[in-house]
């Protein structure tokens, strides 16, 4: 299965609700910064991170957003980064 890299940010109104968010993609991801995580998934794991954040967060005050990057083995991102450094993160896909 080809894995696309994804860009995922939220915003949740409720602070237990942004916590559990914030454990779940830990899970799935890169923590980039705040609430903005690098993901590098399956059309499998897409489709089941969509499913467990739609029974966390609440319509009509949370967002998120996931920003598909292209296949993970050929997209080359370019960061602007102003302020602090960004480091990139270079390792291979977690397994959960």
């Amino acid at each position: 299965m080809q894995e696309h890299l994804y860009i995922v940010t939220y915003d949740i109104r409720d602070d237990k609700r942004g916590r559990r968010i914030f454990k779940l993609m830990k899970g799935y991801g890169e923590w980039l910064q705040l609430s903005v995580f690098q993901c590098r998934l399956s059309a499998r794991r897409q489709a089941e991170l969509i499913q467990l954040l739609d029974g966390i967060i609440v319509d009509g005050q949370d967002h998120v957003v996931m920003l598909d990057l292209g296949p993970a083995d050929t997209v080359r991102p370019r960061v602007i980064s102003l302020g602090v450094a960004f480091k990139a993160v270079a390792r291979e896909p977690t397994i959960v």
